[in-house]
C-alpha cells in the first residue's frame, strides 16, 4: 500500500460522555481555524477507527483520549496509539495525550502521594492502609488516628471520580473499617481536613489546571463546586504565584500533558495539594452548567493544546519519505 493512501490526520479526539460535546465542539472550531484537521472518534466509529488504523489506512499525528479510562471498547485503539508513540521512527510516532500508562500511573492517589513528598510537594498528613481484601483488619489504632484530626478524610486510592467513595467527616477506627468494604480491593488514604484561609467571601481553595506548558489557576469552592478565574491582580495582590511553581512540580512527577490538581492555603499559610492529580478533566463550559469551568479558562486550555498539535505537526514535516505508515 502507497503511502498516498493512508489518510492522514492532525489531531484525533476520542470522546464518549455527552456532556464532552461543547469541549469537543470548540477543539474543532479552533483546531480549523488554525489548519489543523481533526477526526472524531466515537462510539459508533470506534470499531471501524481501530481497523482502519491498524491496517495503516489512516493515521493520527495526536491523539487524544478522553474514552478508554471508563469504555472497554476504546482500549484498543488507546493501546495501538501507545505502541506507536514508541516507534523507533519519529515520523511514524503518535503523540498520545495522556498515554494510558500515565495515566493509570497518576489516577493512584497513594501512588502520588509517596511521589509528591519525595519531590518536595506538600499534602496532607496522610495514612495509607491496604485493601481490605489483603487485610481486613488492619493494624491501625485509635491513637494513630489521632495524629490526622477529627474529621478526617477517608479517600479510596483508584476509585475517586466526582467524589466517588469519599467520606468526608470521619470521626472513628469504625469509619474506616466501613469506608474500606465498599472497593474491597483498593488501598485507602485516610487524611487530615484541610481548612483553607478565606480571601474576602472566597475559600482559598483552587483548582489549577496544566495545559501543555501552561498554568491555568481557578478559585474553586470544594462544597458549591462553582469556578471563578484566578486573574493576575488577584495572584499579585494575594502573591499566588506559588499555585503555578506547584502545578509545574506535579508535571514533572506525573508527565501528563493535561491535567488539574487541587491546592488550598491553610490558615498558616501553607500551599497544601489537597487533591493530587485529576487525570480525566470535567471540561464543562460555566455557560452551560454553574458549576463548569468557566468559558475563558477552557478556551486557554485548547489553545495551548492546539499549539501543541501544531508543534507535532511541524515536528514530523516533512513526511515524504518513500515508505508507507507502518505500526509495530
Amino acid at each position: 500500500m502507497s503511502e498516498l493512501l493512508c489518510k492522514k490526520f492532525d489531531f484525533a479526539i476520542a470522546w464518549n460522555w455527552e456532556y464532552d460535546k461543547d469541549f469537543v465542539d470548540r477543539i474543532e472550531y479552533l483546531a480549523k481555524e488554525n489548519g489543523i484537521s481533526t477526526y472524531l472518534i466515537h462510539p459508533e466509529n470506534v470499531s471501524e477507527v481501530f481497523s482502519l488504523v491498524k491496517e495503516n489506512k489512516i493515521y493520527f499525528r495526536v491523539f487524544l483520549d478522553r474514552a478508554s479510562d471508563v469504555d472497554e471498547q476504546y482500549e484498543p485503539i488507546a493501546k495501538l496509539s501507545m505502541q506507536s508513540e514508541m516507534h523507533k521512527d519519529p515520523h511514524q510516532r503518535i503523540s498520545v495525550i495522556n498515554p494510558h500508562d500515565l495515566t493509570h500511573r497518576a489516577a493512584d492517589k497513594a501512588t502520588m502521594h509517596l511521589e509528591f513528598l519525595t519531590n518536595d510537594i506538600e499534602v496532607p498528613y496522610t495514612i495509607i492502609i491496604s485493601p481490605f481484601r489483603h487485610e481486613p483488619a488492619p493494624k491501625l489504632t485509635d491513637d494513630q488516628l489521632g495524629v490526622i484530626g477529627k474529621p478526617f478524610i477517608i479517600k479510596p486510592a483508584n476509585t475517586t471520580g466526582g467524589g466517588i467513595g469519599v467520606v468526608l467527616d470521619a470521626q472513628s477506627l469504625n469509619d474506616v473499617l466501613e469506608a474500606r468494604k465498599h472497593y474491597i480491593d483498593d488501598k485507602y488514604l485516610l487524611q487530615e481536613l484541610i481548612k483553607p484561609l478565606k480571601y474576602g467571601e472566597r475559600k482559598a481553595w483552587f483548582r489549577i489546571f496544566y495545559a501543555f506548558g501552561k498554568v491555568i489557576p481557578c478559585w474553586w469552592d470544594d462544597v458549591t463546586h462553582i469556578y471563578e478565574p484566578v486573574t493576575p491582580e488577584d495572584e499579585r495582590k494575594y502573591d499566588l504565584y506559588e499555585l503555578r511553581a506547584i502545578a509545574k512540580k506535579i508535571f514533572r512527577v506525573c508527565r501528563l500533558h493535561f491535567f488539574s490538581t487541587e491546592i488550598a492555603t491553610t490558615t498558616n499559610h501553607r500551599f497544601v495539594v489537597v487533591d493530587y492529580v485529576n487525570e480525566i478533566c470535567d471540561m464543562r463550559f460555566k455557560s452551560a452548567t454553574p458549576d463548569g469551568v468557566p468559558n475563558e479558562s477552557v478556551d486557554k486550555i485548547i489553545r495551548a493544546m492546539i499549539d501543541f498539535v501544531k508543534n507535532e505537526k511541524d515536528r514530523m514535516l516533512p513526511v515524504s519519505r518513500g515508505r508507507d505508515w507502518i505500526f509495530p
